[in-house]
């Protein structure tokens, strides 16, 4: 007689990933999962985080897709029981944002590749991965033919700082020059380093720490030269601007470019 469809409590924990946000991130990694064979359990706007947990106490892994708004309330309103198993993916993301939710460990990827509704995923370099679940992780993307690799905690913090270099210093400079990254790279250097360097004291600021600039300029140039086509300004360039000068404000930090481009670029500056 068949007995249905097996309840997610008797199911091994080491076969199931908890999905928080299955938007189009989320989803390409659910992919991967299933390559894997792993059991995808998705947590929605509408699914109560507790109620799950009550059936999936102890997954693999519970990677957080969510957006960067979303993600301080969503790790705040983790439960317990998933807080030692948190994978992260998000932009403008660095470890103060973990930490200040008691997250000690979790799997990180720099996400280097984009996937857009009714596109293919658009591949720029390779992901580098850190923590405990980074093998299963790499292993994922990789069943679905996206690049990505293994790397110590150190090397995906620079990593981090990179992408928020890639990622704001594109979408802010990109507020005055539009077009692509290749165009604000190499059409308004002056501009385009001038905004690189403010994000750069701000990101060590955030860090607590200095890191390696030229290291992460060069990543940030290499992402651009991989897709140059790229557009420089997205839908969230006000909101990353309006960000960057709150992070400014906090630390007492002269960031005179970011200001000038929020005074001519940003309604009610």
């Amino acid at each position: 007689m068949d007995s249905g469809p097996p309840v997610l409590s008797n199911l091994p924990f080491v076969e199931q990933v908890v999905i928080v946000g299955v938007g189009e991130l989320g989803g390409v990694f659910a992919r991967g999962f299933l390559r894997l064979g792993l059991t995808v359990v998705p947590v929605i706007r509408s699914t109560d985080p507790s109620a799950v947990a009550g059936e999936v106490p102890h997954p693999r892994l519970c990677l957080v897709a969510v957006g960067e708004t979303d993600l301080s309330p969503t790790l705040a309103s983790l439960p317990s029981p998933w807080k030692g198993r948190v994978g992260l993916l998000q932009n403008e993301l660095l470890p103060r944002t973990w930490l200040a939710h008691d997250i000690a460990d979790p799997t990180v990827a720099v996400v280097w590749f984009e996937k857009k509704p009714g596109q293919d995923v658009k591949q720029i370099i390779s992901t580098p991965v850190a923590g405990p679940e980074a093998p299963m992780m790499v292993a994922a993307l990789s069943s679905i033919t996206i690049a990505a690799h293994e790397a110590t905690a150190s090397e995906v913090e620079q990593a981090l700082v990179a992408k928020n270099l890639y990622i704001l210093t594109a979408n802010i400079a990109g507020l005055e020059t539009r077009g692509s990254v290749q165009d604000l790279w190499y059409s308004h250097r002056d501009l385009a380093e001038s905004v690189t360097d403010e994000i750069a004291d701000l990101q060590r600021e955030l860090l607590g720490h200095e890191f390696d600039r030229d290291a992460a300029k060069a990543e940030m140039v290499r992402a651009f030269d991989a897709d140059p086509n790229h557009g420089s300004m997205g839908r969230s360039a006000p909101v990353r601007l309006r960000r960057a000068l709150q992070h400014a404000d906090a630390f007492g930090r002269e960031v005179p470019t970011l200001r000038r481009l929020a005074a001519d670029h940003l309604e009610g500056a």
